[in-house]
């Protein structure tokens, strides 16, 4: 096991390529299973949790090519097994993604419950719930999902308790191989549900009104092979440009996408950065000035991501002032502050918020990654505090951010990866 381990006080400056989004190409993957013919998808980044889908999809018995460039040809038609096991689910929750698709292609399905979670609470209840709405059978017997239906999906009209980005790409996939029309109302507005819609389309489905909180999905007889780009990753972006910064530094990032990243470019704005943008790049640069305080709450796309949350915490540690985060999607998400506090950071959290009061420096610790986001603004603090600061249990970064260490390192920061 890796860790992390880096020398602060560098402002990070330089030029840097944000890589395809992860959260577009686990769903794009999975919907490869709908196909008839071979599916070509590029622009993938070199990710742990792209690599155990991929993974997955070969246990099926699916023909994946793969180049240099991570580039994949996807053919299901060698498709011999419909289960995704446990050995694989637990360590992605997203692997709920491919139940939807195999069941609405090849009739049956049969999927861990993620974690081992239990149904109730978690959104895979959600999934349920749509794809029974849809005539399958479901039965969840010893942690795992037994799906079924005897002919096709058939469209109904979805209300979806709570905007769930996962349990509306699922329900949109398996709605594009069924009889009839579906509509996923509340539906996630996220650009990786577009950029999914996008992609079924050019393999034949017929969609209308993602992006919207409304998605109509008209089901079609079969699904054709496509050649698509994933869009890039906007969580990448946003956590580069936070930790310029947070440092004082200068940022170009290229190959993304700026209109993606309204809500964390108001913010990085209001924290005193020069922001400059093109159509596909974005320049942030802090003149050597300390950042000022932000205060933010997340919600669902287009407000401020929940996935960024933690960075900004993070920008908040050393920011001139008092910022208050309210996190308001996920509960248990403020785990990277008490490791913050223990390096110097003034966060008092109190239910669903932080309340940082600005420092003028952290101090390098010994600190651990409870998740992905958290071990993103662990390295943000490293790059801003005194001294060496180590970070442990880096696979949950591996997961998330491709070259995270090279890339730094290009701009002028002190970083290195060593074994544990």
């Amino acid at each position: 096991m890796d860790r992390l381990i880096i020398t602060g006080g560098n402002r990070l400056d330089g030029d840097i390529r944000i890589s395809g989004s992860k959260n577009s190409s686990l769903p794009i993957l999975a919907a490869t299973l709908l196909a008839e013919q071979p599916v070509t998808i590029g622009n993938l980044p070199h990710l742990q949790d792209v690599t155990t889908l991929i993974e997955l999809l070969g246990r099926m018995g699916v023909q994946l090519v793969i180049d240099d460039r991570m580039q994949v040809e996807v053919d299901v038609s060698t498709i011999q097994e419909f289960q995704a096991p446990y050995e694989l689910v637990k360590t992605m929750r997203a692997s709920i993604l491919v139940l939807g698709p195999l069941l609405a292609h090849f009739g049956k399905a049969v999927v861990s419950l993620p974690g081992g979670c239990a149904i109730g609470s978690r959104p895979v209840d959600l999934h349920l719930r749509g794809l029974k709405a849809m005539g399958a059978d479901i039965d969840v017997v010893d942690g795992y999902i037994h799906a079924s239906v005897k002919k096709r999906l058939h469209g109904a009209r979805l209300v979806l308790d709570t905007v769930t980005v996962t349990g509306t790409e699922n329900l949109m996939m398996a709605a594009a191989l069924a009889d009839g029309v579906t509509y996923i109302e509340n539906a996630a507005r996220e650009p990786e549900v577009v950029d999914l819609a996008n992609c079924l389309n050019k393999m034949g489905a017929n969609i209308t009104g993602a992006g919207t909180d409304t998605i109509t999905i008209e089901g079609v007889e079969t699904l054709n092979g496509t050649n698509h780009q994933v869009i890039p990753d906007r969580i990448e972006t946003g956590t580069y440009l936070i930790a310029a910064a947070a440092t004082r530094g200068r940022i170009k990032v290229k190959d993304t996408d700026p209109t993606l990243l309204d809500a964390v470019l108001q913010k990085l704005g209001e924290a005193g950065a020069d922001i400059t943008q093109g159509e596909n790049w974005i320049e942030l640069d802090m003149h050597g000035e300390r950042p000022k305080a932000v205060s933010l709450k997340t919600a669902p796309y287009p407000a401020l991501p929940t996935d960024m949350q933690a960075q900004f915490t993070a920008m908040n540690t050393v920011a001139e002032g008092t910022g208050v985060i309210t996190e308001t999607v996920f509960e248990n998400r403020f785990m990277h502050v008490q490791e913050m506090n223990r390096m110097g950071a003034n966060i008092d959290v109190q239910g669903n918020t932080a309340i940082c009061q600005g420092v003028d420096h952290l101090k390098a610790a010994p600190v651990m990654a409870t998740d992905l986001r958290a071990s993103a603004s662990l390295v943000i603090a490293g790059l801003v505090a005194e001294g060496d600061t180590c970070v442990d249990r880096i696979y949950h970064i591996d997961r998330g951010y491709e070259c995270i260490e090279e890339k730094l390192q290009l701009l002028g920061a002190s970083i290195r990866r060593v074994p544990a």
